[in-house]
Protein backbone atom coordinates (compact mmCIF):
# COMPACT_ATOMS: atom_id res chain seq x y z
CA UNK A 1 0.00 0.00 0.00
CA UNK A 2 1.34 3.41 -0.80
CA UNK A 3 1.64 6.12 1.27
CA UNK A 4 2.08 9.59 0.45
CA UNK A 5 3.06 11.71 3.58
CA UNK A 6 2.21 15.84 2.66
CA UNK A 7 2.79 16.45 6.46
CA UNK A 8 4.39 14.01 8.52
CA UNK A 9 5.12 15.46 12.32
CA UNK A 10 5.53 11.69 14.09
CA UNK A 11 8.87 9.79 14.67
CA UNK A 12 9.99 6.40 13.20
CA UNK A 13 9.62 5.70 16.94
CA UNK A 14 5.97 5.94 16.61
CA UNK A 15 5.52 4.23 13.64
CA UNK A 16 6.65 1.39 14.91
CA UNK A 17 4.54 1.02 17.73
CA UNK A 18 1.03 2.00 16.03
CA UNK A 19 -1.09 -0.62 15.59
CA UNK A 20 -1.57 -2.33 11.70
CA UNK A 21 -5.35 -3.52 12.56
CA UNK A 22 -8.33 -2.81 14.35
CA UNK A 23 -7.84 -6.13 16.51
CA UNK A 24 -4.42 -4.59 17.54
CA UNK A 25 -6.00 -1.31 18.95
CA UNK A 26 -6.72 -1.29 22.40
CA UNK A 27 -9.44 0.39 23.86
CA UNK A 28 -11.84 2.53 22.20
CA UNK A 29 -13.99 0.13 22.23
CA UNK A 30 -17.46 1.27 20.79
CA UNK A 31 -15.41 3.26 17.89
CA UNK A 32 -13.79 -0.20 16.75
CA UNK A 33 -17.52 -2.14 16.72
CA UNK A 34 -18.42 0.27 14.74
CA UNK A 35 -15.98 0.99 12.19
CA UNK A 36 -15.60 -2.69 11.66
CA UNK A 37 -19.75 -2.28 10.39
CA UNK A 38 -18.69 0.73 8.78
CA UNK A 39 -15.99 -0.94 6.50
CA UNK A 40 -17.26 -4.61 6.07
CA UNK A 41 -20.17 -2.39 4.78
CA UNK A 42 -17.96 -0.30 2.11
CA UNK A 43 -15.64 -3.29 1.03
CA UNK A 44 -19.34 -5.60 0.35
CA UNK A 45 -20.35 -2.56 -1.50
CA UNK A 46 -17.35 -1.50 -3.25
CA UNK A 47 -17.91 1.86 -2.60
CA UNK A 48 -15.55 4.66 -0.43
CA UNK A 49 -16.60 4.88 3.06
CA UNK A 50 -17.92 7.99 4.03
CA UNK A 51 -16.41 10.56 5.44
CA UNK A 52 -15.10 10.43 9.06
CA UNK A 53 -14.37 12.59 11.88
CA UNK A 54 -12.54 11.66 15.06
CA UNK A 55 -12.46 14.56 17.62
CA UNK A 56 -11.15 14.56 21.33
CA UNK A 57 -7.88 15.25 22.98
CA UNK A 58 -4.53 14.62 21.44
CA UNK A 59 -2.54 11.25 21.83
CA UNK A 60 -5.84 9.45 21.73
CA UNK A 61 -4.95 7.33 18.16
CA UNK A 62 -7.14 9.55 15.92
CA UNK A 63 -3.99 9.39 13.65
CA UNK A 64 -3.54 5.38 13.99
CA UNK A 65 -7.20 4.64 13.75
CA UNK A 66 -7.11 6.95 10.25
CA UNK A 67 -3.87 4.61 9.04
CA UNK A 68 -6.22 1.45 10.35
CA UNK A 69 -8.77 2.30 8.12
CA UNK A 70 -7.12 2.75 5.18
CA UNK A 71 -4.69 -0.79 6.07
CA UNK A 72 -8.16 -2.43 7.10
CA UNK A 73 -9.53 -1.08 3.20
CA UNK A 74 -5.74 -1.65 1.28
CA UNK A 75 -6.34 1.65 0.04
CA UNK A 76 -3.82 4.56 0.06
CA UNK A 77 -3.47 7.30 2.35
CA UNK A 78 -2.24 11.20 2.05
CA UNK A 79 -1.65 12.60 5.04
CA UNK A 80 -1.86 16.45 5.57
CA UNK A 81 -2.80 18.97 8.10
CA UNK A 82 -5.18 22.43 7.82
CA UNK A 83 -2.28 24.60 9.02
CA UNK A 84 -0.11 22.99 6.64
CA UNK A 85 -2.11 24.18 3.97
CA UNK A 86 -2.75 28.00 3.07
CA UNK A 87 -3.31 28.29 -0.49
CA UNK A 88 -6.21 27.09 -2.46
CA UNK A 89 -3.99 25.69 -5.22
CA UNK A 90 -2.50 23.81 -2.51
CA UNK A 91 -5.60 22.20 -1.42
CA UNK A 92 -7.17 21.78 -5.14
CA UNK A 93 -3.33 19.70 -6.16
CA UNK A 94 -3.61 17.57 -3.20
CA UNK A 95 -7.58 16.59 -3.99
CA UNK A 96 -6.90 15.98 -7.60
CA UNK A 97 -3.73 13.66 -7.11
CA UNK A 98 -6.38 11.44 -4.78
CA UNK A 99 -6.59 8.09 -6.70
CA UNK A 100 -9.95 5.81 -6.55
CA UNK A 101 -11.11 5.11 -2.74
CA UNK A 102 -7.89 6.88 -1.39
CA UNK A 103 -7.97 8.44 1.84
CA UNK A 104 -7.15 11.87 2.64
CA UNK A 105 -6.39 12.44 6.20
CA UNK A 106 -6.40 15.52 7.24
CA UNK A 107 -5.08 16.46 10.65
CA UNK A 108 -6.38 19.34 12.71
CA UNK A 109 -9.26 20.18 10.73
CA UNK A 110 -9.69 23.23 12.56
CA UNK A 111 -7.26 25.12 11.37
CA UNK A 112 -8.29 25.21 8.13
CA UNK A 113 -9.00 28.56 6.71
CA UNK A 114 -12.58 28.54 5.92
CA UNK A 115 -12.13 29.90 2.37
CA UNK A 116 -10.25 26.63 1.83
CA UNK A 117 -13.04 24.97 3.47
CA UNK A 118 -15.90 25.99 1.00
CA UNK A 119 -13.22 23.89 -1.86
CA UNK A 120 -13.90 20.94 0.35
CA UNK A 121 -17.68 21.28 0.51
CA UNK A 122 -18.36 20.12 -3.06
CA UNK A 123 -15.23 17.76 -3.42
CA UNK A 124 -16.88 16.05 0.08
CA UNK A 125 -20.53 15.77 -1.19
CA UNK A 126 -20.42 16.20 -5.03
CA UNK A 127 -16.93 14.78 -5.90
CA UNK A 128 -16.19 18.16 -7.82
CA UNK A 129 -13.13 20.29 -7.46
CA UNK A 130 -13.90 24.18 -8.44
CA UNK A 131 -10.83 25.97 -10.26
CA UNK A 132 -10.64 29.41 -11.10
CA UNK A 133 -8.47 29.94 -14.41
CA UNK A 134 -7.46 33.50 -14.81
CA UNK A 135 -8.11 36.98 -13.49
CA UNK A 136 -10.67 39.69 -13.63
CA UNK A 137 -13.75 39.74 -16.04
CA UNK A 138 -11.69 36.78 -18.08
CA UNK A 139 -11.37 34.45 -15.45
CA UNK A 140 -12.93 31.12 -15.71
CA UNK A 141 -14.34 28.24 -13.55
CA UNK A 142 -13.26 24.90 -14.17
CA UNK A 143 -14.68 22.25 -12.80
CA UNK A 144 -13.26 18.97 -12.31
CA UNK A 145 -14.66 15.74 -11.21
CA UNK A 146 -12.58 13.64 -8.66
CA UNK A 147 -12.25 9.79 -7.82
CA UNK A 148 -14.63 8.56 -4.65
CA UNK A 149 -12.32 9.06 -2.42
CA UNK A 150 -12.95 9.26 2.00
CA UNK A 151 -11.75 12.16 3.68
CA UNK A 152 -10.89 11.37 7.67
CA UNK A 153 -10.68 14.71 9.51
CA UNK A 154 -9.09 14.99 13.21
CA UNK A 155 -9.48 17.61 15.75
CA UNK A 156 -8.51 18.60 19.03
CA UNK A 157 -11.37 21.57 18.94
CA UNK A 158 -14.64 19.90 18.06
CA UNK A 159 -16.33 23.46 18.67
CA UNK A 160 -14.07 25.38 16.63
CA UNK A 161 -15.48 23.36 13.27
CA UNK A 162 -17.53 25.24 11.48
CA UNK A 163 -21.32 24.13 11.38
CA UNK A 164 -21.30 22.89 7.46
CA UNK A 165 -18.06 21.44 7.75
CA UNK A 166 -19.33 19.05 10.74
CA UNK A 167 -22.00 18.10 9.17
CA UNK A 168 -20.18 16.83 5.86
CA UNK A 169 -18.71 14.06 7.95
CA UNK A 170 -21.68 11.14 7.68
CA UNK A 171 -19.32 9.20 10.90
CA UNK A 172 -18.19 11.12 13.81
CA UNK A 173 -16.45 9.70 16.63
CA UNK A 174 -15.23 11.34 19.95
CA UNK A 175 -12.39 9.60 21.41
CA UNK A 176 -12.22 9.21 25.53
CA UNK A 177 -9.16 8.57 27.75
CA UNK A 178 -8.22 5.19 28.31
CA UNK A 179 -8.37 3.11 31.33
CA UNK A 180 -5.32 1.95 33.58
CA UNK A 181 -5.86 -1.67 32.58
CA UNK A 182 -5.94 -0.71 29.09
CA UNK A 183 -2.62 1.67 29.21
CA UNK A 184 -1.37 -1.03 30.52
CA UNK A 185 -2.01 -3.38 27.71
CA UNK A 186 -0.50 -1.08 25.45
CA UNK A 187 2.75 -0.47 27.83
CA UNK A 188 2.98 -4.30 27.90
CA UNK A 189 2.52 -4.51 24.05
CA UNK A 190 5.43 -1.71 23.33
CA UNK A 191 8.15 -2.77 25.79
CA UNK A 192 7.65 -6.37 23.40
CA UNK A 193 7.86 -4.30 19.86
CA UNK A 194 11.28 -2.84 21.01
CA UNK A 195 12.64 -5.53 22.91
CA UNK A 196 12.32 -4.32 26.56
CA UNK A 197 12.70 -6.70 29.86
CA UNK A 198 9.78 -4.70 32.09
CA UNK A 199 8.53 -6.28 35.41
CA UNK A 200 4.52 -5.41 36.05
CA UNK A 201 5.30 -3.18 39.24
CA UNK A 202 6.89 -1.04 36.45
CA UNK A 203 4.74 -1.06 33.58
CA UNK A 204 2.00 -0.05 36.90
CA UNK A 205 4.10 2.53 37.99
CA UNK A 206 4.23 4.53 34.02
CA UNK A 207 0.35 3.40 33.29
CA UNK A 208 -0.36 5.48 36.47
CA UNK A 209 1.54 8.42 35.43
CA UNK A 210 0.89 8.55 31.05
CA UNK A 211 -2.51 10.62 31.94
CA UNK A 212 -4.45 7.51 30.54
CA UNK A 213 -3.02 8.52 26.85
CA UNK A 214 -1.24 6.01 25.11
CA UNK A 215 1.21 8.80 23.18
CA UNK A 216 2.29 9.45 26.84
CA UNK A 217 2.53 5.89 28.15
CA UNK A 218 4.95 5.39 24.90
CA UNK A 219 7.42 8.28 25.17
CA UNK A 220 7.51 7.49 29.36
CA UNK A 221 8.56 4.07 28.39
CA UNK A 222 11.17 5.38 25.62
CA UNK A 223 12.29 7.32 28.52
CA UNK A 224 12.31 4.84 30.91
CA UNK A 225 14.78 2.43 28.53
CA UNK A 226 16.99 5.68 27.80
CA UNK A 227 18.11 5.53 31.84
CA UNK A 228 17.51 1.53 31.91
CA UNK A 229 20.41 1.77 28.95
CA UNK A 230 22.95 4.14 30.52
CA UNK A 231 22.87 2.28 34.02
CA UNK A 232 23.28 -1.33 32.29
CA UNK A 233 19.93 -2.47 33.36
CA UNK A 234 18.63 -5.39 31.52
CA UNK A 235 15.14 -5.00 33.05
CA UNK A 236 13.13 -2.03 34.03
CA UNK A 237 11.58 -2.75 37.61
CA UNK A 238 9.60 -0.52 40.16
CA UNK A 239 12.20 1.30 41.36
CA UNK A 240 14.12 2.52 38.46
CA UNK A 241 11.02 3.41 36.36
CA UNK A 242 9.80 5.60 39.90
CA UNK A 243 13.40 7.55 39.63
CA UNK A 244 13.13 7.90 36.27
CA UNK A 245 9.84 9.25 36.44
CA UNK A 246 10.61 11.31 39.32
CA UNK A 247 13.58 13.20 37.43
CA UNK A 248 10.57 13.80 34.72
CA UNK A 249 9.38 15.24 37.16
CA UNK A 250 6.00 13.30 36.53
CA UNK A 251 4.61 12.67 39.55
CA UNK A 252 1.89 9.83 40.75
CA UNK A 253 -1.56 11.14 38.87
CA UNK A 254 0.83 12.04 35.79
CA UNK A 255 0.59 15.63 36.43
CA UNK A 256 4.26 17.14 35.07
CA UNK A 257 5.66 20.88 35.88
CA UNK A 258 3.42 23.04 33.69
CA UNK A 259 0.44 21.69 35.00
CA UNK A 260 1.13 22.06 38.53
CA UNK A 261 2.31 25.97 37.34
CA UNK A 262 -1.22 26.08 35.61
CA UNK A 263 -2.44 24.67 39.57
CA UNK A 264 -0.32 26.81 41.38
CA UNK A 265 -1.18 30.45 39.92
CA UNK A 266 -4.39 30.15 39.66
CA UNK A 267 -4.27 29.20 43.60
CA UNK A 268 -2.02 32.04 44.25
CA UNK A 269 -1.37 34.72 42.04
CA UNK A 270 -5.77 34.82 41.04
CA UNK A 271 -7.05 33.65 44.16
CA UNK A 272 -8.50 30.28 42.47
CA UNK A 273 -10.14 32.44 39.74
CA UNK A 274 -11.52 32.96 37.53
CA UNK A 275 -9.22 33.72 34.84
CA UNK A 276 -8.99 33.97 31.42
CA UNK A 277 -6.82 32.29 28.90
CA UNK A 278 -5.36 35.16 27.80
CA UNK A 279 -4.15 36.22 31.57
CA UNK A 280 -3.21 33.12 32.26
CA UNK A 281 -0.75 32.36 29.10
CA UNK A 282 0.66 35.78 30.19
CA UNK A 283 1.12 34.47 33.45
CA UNK A 284 2.61 31.15 32.43
CA UNK A 285 4.41 32.57 29.84
CA UNK A 286 3.29 29.52 27.46
CA UNK A 287 1.34 29.12 24.63
CA UNK A 288 -2.48 29.58 24.68
CA UNK A 289 -2.65 26.57 22.39
CA UNK A 290 -0.87 24.24 24.62
CA UNK A 291 -2.66 25.25 27.58
CA UNK A 292 -6.17 24.63 26.00
CA UNK A 293 -5.18 21.67 23.92
CA UNK A 294 -2.42 19.46 25.88
CA UNK A 295 -2.68 20.36 29.68
CA UNK A 296 -6.50 21.62 30.35
CA UNK A 297 -8.36 18.25 29.19
CA UNK A 298 -6.61 16.45 31.51
CA UNK A 299 -7.10 18.92 34.75
CA UNK A 300 -10.69 18.66 33.83
CA UNK A 301 -10.86 15.21 33.96
CA UNK A 302 -9.07 14.96 37.43
CA UNK A 303 -11.21 17.25 38.41
CA UNK A 304 -8.57 20.02 39.45
CA UNK A 305 -10.13 22.73 37.30
CA UNK A 306 -13.00 24.04 35.87
CA UNK A 307 -14.24 26.48 32.75
CA UNK A 308 -16.62 29.17 33.42
CA UNK A 309 -18.29 31.87 31.08
CA UNK A 310 -15.85 34.00 33.15
CA UNK A 311 -12.60 31.71 32.87
CA UNK A 312 -10.45 28.93 34.69
CA UNK A 313 -10.90 28.18 38.02
CA UNK A 314 -9.52 25.98 40.70
CA UNK A 315 -11.40 23.27 42.28
CA UNK A 316 -11.12 22.47 46.02
CA UNK A 317 -9.31 18.66 44.76
CA UNK A 318 -7.40 20.52 43.01
CA UNK A 319 -6.00 22.66 45.98
CA UNK A 320 -6.20 19.40 48.13
CA UNK A 321 -3.67 18.39 45.31
CA UNK A 322 -1.38 21.45 45.51
CA UNK A 323 -1.53 21.27 49.68
CA UNK A 324 -0.44 17.62 49.50
CA UNK A 325 2.60 18.25 46.72
CA UNK A 326 3.35 22.03 48.35
CA UNK A 327 2.31 23.41 51.41
CA UNK A 328 4.37 26.49 51.57
CA UNK A 329 1.96 27.54 48.93
CA UNK A 330 -1.15 27.62 52.07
Amino acid sequence: MSDLILDDKETSFDRTLRPKKLKDFVGQEKIKKGLKIFLAAAQKRKESVEHILFHGPPGLGKTTLAYIIAQELNVPIKTTSGSAIERVGDLAAILTSLSEHEILFFDEIHRLNRHLEEILYPAMEEGKVDLVIGKGPSAQVLRLDLPAFTLIGATTKFAALSSPMRERFGIVYRLNFYNEEEIKKIIRRSAEILGINIEEAAVSEIAKRSRFTPRIANRLLKRIKDFADVENKKKIDSVLAKKALDILEIDEIGLDDLDRKILEILADKFGGGPVGLNALSLALVEDKNTLEEICEPYLLQLGFINRTPKGRIITARGIRHLKNKNSKLF
